[in-house]
């Protein structure tokens, strides 16, 4: 198979799977399930925070092949993040801005590593400008 197919591909699968975990990003942040509280104990609350926003900044940066429309969603995420600090008051959880730091440097680092890596893959030439397919 051509690699730029196969990249072609996982882009599409990228994009098709960034609603499904901005929707579970939110359900982690306001919920009081025993999935989230044992992750929780387990795990450094703020490095779920981070990776969280890394992984959803990345996602979206990859399905719009790290055009100007990817800093747009990274704002987006980080905007997000502050929404959900303030609901959470709302939902019985505390509101930290600590979480909304880790937030910001998860959205702000997934971006920068996936902008680097589609330079890395246009410098190559395996994936095409914008809009253009394999």
């Amino acid at each position: 198979m051509d690699i730029r197919l196969l990249l072609h591909r996982f882009r599409r699968l990228v994009a098709y799977a960034l609603a499904p975990a901005v929707l579970l990003v939110i359900y982690g942040e306001l919920t009081h399930s025993n999935i989230a509280e044992t992750l929780e104990i387990h795990a450094w609350d703020k490095a779920l925070h981070f990776t969280a926003y890394f992984g959803l900044a990345l996602m979206a940066t990859i399905a719009v092949r790290g055009d100007r429309r990817a800093l747009a969603w990274m704002l987006g995420f980080i905007a997000l993040g502050g929404i959900l600090e303030l609901v959470q008051g709302a939902t019985g959880r505390d509101a930290d801005v600590w979480d909304e730091v880790a937030n910001t440097l998860g959205a702000v680092s997934g971006y920068a590593v996936a902008r680097i890596g589609v330079a890395i893959l246009r410098a190559r030439r395996l994936i095409e400008e914008d809009g253009a397919s394999p």
